[in-house]
């Protein structure tokens, strides 16, 4: 499993959280994003993938803090449609935001350049929206 910063732009994420562009642009820092999760295929434990991405969400934003000296409000990831269903973040209660453009960040045109995904998140604290919306 691998964590990173979050991606500048995502049109579903921004709509759902009700963030303007420049409280984007300074509370982006409070987002981590789920870059890489992976059980190889002969590790049969189960319910493990969805234990897994509840244990790191119960933990991620403590060691982020640690790390980087400030805590994190919310996840996020992407999940190809035309590969995985997302299964084990749906039942880690993750919701699902809707696809993005498939533009990518350095997109030149406005013409998409690889596959749709779906978009999902994870509000860690009751009051994400409030937190990444006005603070300073």
């Amino acid at each position: 499993m691998a964590w990173s910063s979050a991606a500048r732009h995502l049109g579903p994420r921004d709509r759902f959280i009700g963030w303007s562009a420049q409280a984007r642009r300074r509370n982006l820092r409070y987002l981590a994003y789920n870059t890489r999760f992976l059980i190889l295929p002969w590790v049969e434990v189960p319910h493990l993938a969805s234990h897994l991405l509840g244990h790191m969400a119960r933990g991620l934003s403590a060691d982020w803090g640690r790390f980087y000296g400030h805590r994190i409000y919310y996840l996020e990831t992407f999940v190809d449609p035309a590969r995985f269903r997302g299964t084990c973040y749906l039942a880690a209660n993750w919701i699902p935001l809707g696809l993005t453009t498939g533009l990518g960040h350095a997109a030149r045109t406005k013409k998409p350049n690889r596959p749709k995904k779906q978009v999902l998140g994870y509000p860690l604290v009751k009051n994400f929206r409030e937190l990444l919306a006005v603070r300073p």
